[in-house]
């Protein structure tokens, strides 16, 4: 595929997901109605840039990717709010303690058999890392407990075989002997709790603070899952090598994969990362959806902290969730990393629902580099020549 036809199917993908102009203008007019007085819609038509910026400021497709869409209220009426009040009553009075006990039950079984097992254990390296697989998995079911998760799983699931390959059964005999990467859309870091609870994954994980970043470096350690900092640069080289060294290992864990970045709404995806698709491996997608009846799921980690987003989920009714456990895939003859990923990324959004955006998640935590603002500029100052040129 040439660059340019990538470009063409890029600006495609927006043009679908940018919001129309007209809607926004006062009934019955038209950007293209001619009026005695220069006014915002004749502006928009001298060019698709300001248009485009128009439709940004409007409601832009990037940043409706990482919005929370509120439900529709239905407690609008004198009979539904006192059922409202008593809901609000059961479920942070009755279920979250319940749900607490519940977490510290495991907590407590859970660590009582963890570290007895993590150091007399040592000498037997095999037998330890099979019981701390069996222990986390153990306690992410405790958390989905917490949650009174709902999670219905689809498709043949994953099962440990030799030197570390997680292989579906029924799966093509061609992936039987290469080792497997499994990806997933990603919504919250909840998505590998509930993956975690069904089988023992090492993830790729950005490093956290608190007690989060102490869970990491110390029981997900034990797990093999791999730490990154997104704000240094010479990382990505480390963690590239951590990665080829992972999926050779013999005993290591299988690896999980967010190949997004970022935790998106649930409703888009966005750019998946080539690194995953370079490691020539089969690659195995994982498709999750939510459902937003009770509460959702994502976590916008710029707004709030993960313990509020915990809290947030064990003082709803319930999570409900769908993880669909897809066909492995294998890179074409000819295809490059960023094409595998965009199949990948294709048969993931199709399966779980969600709709295609052409954008870099990474976008969130940094501004545009200067040569896509030059580029836009550049644009700018063509369409405005051509429009004097006309004149």
């Amino acid at each position: 595929m040439s660059s340019q036809g990538k470009l063409v199917s890029s600006s495609s993908e927006l043009d679908l997901d940018r919001p129309n102009i007209e809607d926004y203008l006062p009934s019955g007019s038209s950007i293209q109605e001619p009026h005695g007085k220069l006014r915002l819609r004749d502006l928009l038509d001298i060019s698709p840039t300001l248009t485009e910026a128009a439709g940004a400021i409007v409601d832009d497709s990037f940043t409706r990717c990482f919005k929370s869409i509120p439900p529709e209220p239905w407690n609008w009426n004198i009979y539904l709010f006192p059922l409202w009040c008593f809901g609000v009553l059961i479920r942070h009075f009755i279920l979250f303690p319940v749900r607490c006990l519940v977490l510290a039950v495991g907590w407590f079984i859970f660590l009582s058999s963890f570290i007895p097992v993590h150091y007399l254990l040592r000498s037997h390296d095999k037998l330890r890392k099979k019981i701390e697989r069996c222990l986390v998995e153990m306690m992410c079911s405790f958390f989905v407990a917490s949650w009174t998760g709902v999670v219905k799983y689809h498709g043949p699931r994953p099962s440990i075989r030799p030197k570390q390959v997680m292989l579906f059964k029924m799966c093509p005999a061609d992936t039987l002997t290469s080792p497997q990467v499994f990806v997933a859309n990603h919504t919250s870091m909840i998505d590998f709790i509930v993956l975690e609870q069904m089988t023992a994954f090492a993830v790729i994980m950005q490093k956290h603070p608190g007690w989060v970043g102490l869970l990491q470096s110390t029981i997900l350690e034990s797990v093999g899952c791999i730490w990154f900092n997104r704000s240094e640069a010479k990382d990505r080289e480390i963690v590239a090598k951590k990665l080829r060294d992972h999926v050779q290992g013999a005993d290591n864990n299988p690896l999980l994969i967010f190949p997004e970045g970022t935790c998106v709404n649930n409703h888009y995806t966005v750019m998946f990362k080539k690194g995953a698709f370079e490691l020539g491996c089969t690659v195995c997608p994982i498709a999750i959806k939510y459902n937003k009846i009770f509460v959702d799921a994502f976590w916008n980690s710029r707004k709030q902290s993960f313990t509020m987003h915990l809290l947030q989920l064990m003082t709803s009714w319930a999570v409900v969730c769908d993880v669909w456990y897809l066909e492995p895939q294998n890179l074409k003859p000819g295809e490059t990393a960023i094409e595998f990923a965009e199949r990948v990324r294709d048969i993931i959004s199709v399966r779980a629902g969600l709709k295609k955006v052409p954008w870099d998640g990474y976008l969130k935590y940094s501004r545009p580099s200067p040569k896509h603002r030059e580029r836009k500029q550049q644009n700018f100052a063509e369409s405005i020549l051509r429009r004097l040129e006309e004149k």
